[in-house]
């Protein structure tokens, strides 16, 4: 597979910010922090490795792409459309009354595979597509996208050991590590230790990147799809917020839609961003 152009992966990221903080500052609600921190590796995916068509969402022998942490669906809403999945400009109907597009994933809108929302559930989907696929003889691979505190949850750990005792190659786990969730820092509402090591000793092929650097990225993705025997996590550190200054590493833009003024103010900054990678 030929490997894409970082400099317009790394537009395209300011591109998909842009879009997720104009969604979200016309629905006047949503998710920030968690949208922005996850674009590079949503770009990862969809413009390097998923193997997907969007003229044909349902083919059957497409990977599949898994959003458990579903309060950052702005983020895949917006990577969706620039992908061709649906017009662009449903992207302004975010959490209207009648839209496909909600708060949360939800089936029916081409490319969203699962609803999510509930947090921790994501996993055991990817577990059970697994399983189907082998029995089908399908060679697609799973991807799904945590939370770093959605692994809080019981619930992830039981599907970490599933995919461990059935050898779930095809199952990558990507966990969205930017340290921060509701109510604060993750590391004071549950520490959760070495999560290298935790994923290794259940089992797991562990792998840990910048979750911003498209070069580390694409290596981790290349180096999960090689591997035999055993499912991947990729630990993706990132950012919170990542992308505007005033939203990056605050706890209180967890669930906080941009007003108009601040809106501006995020669309000055990345605009200049866009310009520094252009020179």
């Amino acid at each position: 597979m030929e490997r894409p152009n970082i400099q317009e992966l790394q537009k395209k990221a300011i591109e998909i910010r842009k879009d997720i903080l104009k969604m979200l500052m016309l629905a006047g609600s949503g998710h920030t922090g968690g949208s922005l921190s996850i674009v590079e590796i949503l770009i990862a995916l969809y413009y390097y490795k998923l193997r997907n068509d969007p003229k044909r969402p349902d083919w059957k022998e497409r990977d599949i792409f898994l959003l458990s942490k579903g309060h950052a669906c702005p983020a895949l809403y917006a990577v969706l459309a620039h992908k061709g999945y649906f017009p662009k400009e449903k992207l302004w109907t975010l959490r209207k009354l009648g839209s496909l597009l909600q708060g949360h994933p939800q089936m029916g809108l081409a490319g969203v595979e699962i609803s999510s929302g509930s947090l921790g559930q994501g996993l055991s989907i990817a577990n059970g597509i697994s399983l189907a696929a082998r029995l089908d003889k399908l060679d697609i691979r799973i991807y799904c996208l945590l939370g770093d505190g959605e692994t809080n949850e019981g619930q992830v750990w039981e599907a970490v050991m599933t995919a461990s005792h059935y050898k779930l190659d095809k199952v990558c786990a990507i966990i969205d590590f930017n340290k921060l969730q509701i109510d604060g820092f993750c590391c004071d509402v549950k520490d959760m230790g070495s999560y290298m090591h935790k994923w290794k000793d259940f089992g797991w092929h562990a792998i840990e990147v910048d979750g911003h650097d498209f070069t580390k990225l694409i290596d981790a993705l290349d180096e999960a799809g090689g591997l035999k025997g055993k499912p991947t996590v990729i630990i993706a550190h990132t950012v919170k917020g990542k992308g505007v200054s005033f939203i990056e590493n605050k706890v209180e833009w967890h669930g906080v839609a941009p007003k108009k003024e601040e809106y501006e103010r995020a669309m000055n900054e990345l605009e200049e961003a866009y310009r520094k990678i252009q020179n």
